[in-house]
């Protein structure tokens, strides 16, 4: 017998190092059903292997091409932890994964989440892998597999953080982008009732000086505290956008996913060097906690569009014969959307007025 399997019982445990194997056994005998409840039909296997398994059905496209994306739900997650609420961070991290794929014209397939904390409470992750499959379920993507890390000993014991990666599939030739923009398309913005994912590093700098301020209103006559406020879930764009390509085929040329950068800094990602996007900042409606930010910070007007959505989670670039249609198509997905500007001959730039 090998010296390494001498030592008798008693001694130093993994457990009592900081990490728990019985507790991630019980954490991963708690999801599979939800995760079950993701599933599509190109799914092969299910939950416990070493891989997700993933059939793409090639005879659907004549020369398919993967599109993928890598995010987080970055430090949104500090106000989650300060509540102690987990159930609705999932849905934005399905959000900024597959609301990415969309804007390459990607259908999106499967994400793979990864969650690092302190200390494995299985009833706490169950609640936040719940609200991933929640977002999935709303856009209809896999939850193929995912990998969980105690890094006791590393960070503090309700630490958590989480990240995804996400696949989908466009057939090549359809790809969106800056090359298919046209003068006079007409720039459609679909509505984010809150901030989304991006920019909580400035808003909990100016918003949250202590943990009792979450439990205050979000802004005078708010009828929401500005926990709630600030915990609202990302809207999924990606089933619209979808919806849009499917109604419009051609007519659809670009989507840009607003976030880290602002409408200023993600619309211009999607622009030609020839052409310029005019935005009417007075044809879509900010979200009063916008404004909120602004006033209590003192954050001027040209740092808030490069920082926050300001109320457009998406921009979406269409023929200007295609607007009716397209705007149909986002209402029946369930998302609210409306003209808000158009390209023009330019040299890049985006234009707020």
């Amino acid at each position: 017998m090998s010296r390494l399997l001498d030592q008798p019982e008693g001694g130093l445990t993994y457990a009592q190092a900081g990490v728990s194997i019985e507790a991630g056994d019980e954490f991963v005998q708690r999801i599979k059903d939800v995760v079950a409840a993701t599933t599509r039909p190109e799914v092969l296997g299910g939950i416990g292997g070493f891989g997700g398994l993933f059939h793409l059905d090639a005879s659907r496209y004549r020369d398919p091409v993967l599109v993928s994306s890598a995010d987080g739900v970055g430090t949104k997650l500090e106000v989650a932890r300060q509540l102690g609420r987990y159930d609705t961070v999932g849905i934005d991290l399905v959000a900024m994964l597959v609301d990415d794929l969309v804007c390459a014209g990607a259908e999106p397939l499967f994400i793979l989440d990864y969650v690092a904390v302190g200390r494995l409470d299985p009833e706490r992750l169950s609640v936040l892998v719940a609200g991933i499959a929640e977002g999935c379920r709303q856009c209809g993507v896999a939850l193929l597999g995912g990998e969980t890390a105690e890094h006791g000993g590393v960070m503090r014991p309700d630490d958590l953080d989480v990240a995804g990666f996400a696949v989908g599939v466009v057939e090549r030739g359809r790809e969106l982008g800056a090359h298919r923009m046209r003068k006079g398309d007409a720039l459609i913005g679909l509505a984010s009732p809150g901030l989304r994912s991006n920019g909580y590093t400035l808003a909990r700098q100016v918003l949250v000086r202590s943990d009792e301020d979450l439990q205050a209103p979000a802004y005078a006559g708010a009828t929401r505290t500005l926990g709630e406020e600030l915990l609202v879930p990302s809207v999924i764009y990606a089933p619209a956008v979808m919806a849009m390509s499917r109604t419009l085929g051609a007519g659809l040329h670009a989507c840009a996913h607003i976030t880290g950068g602002g409408i200023v800094g993600n619309v211009a990602r999607i622009l030609p060097p020839t052409l310029d996007a005019m935005i009417h900042l007075d044809a879509f409606e900010t979200p009063e906690i916008f404004f909120e930010i602004q006033r209590r910070g003192q954050v001027s007007a040209h740092e808030m569009v490069r920082v926050f959505n300001c109320g457009l989670g998406m921009v979406v670039s269409v023929d200007a014969d295609e607007v009716d249609d397209a705007l149909a198509a986002a209402l029946d997905a369930g998302v609210t959307a409306s003209v808000v500007g158009h390209a023009r001959p330019g040299s890049g730039q985006v234009v707020l007025a």
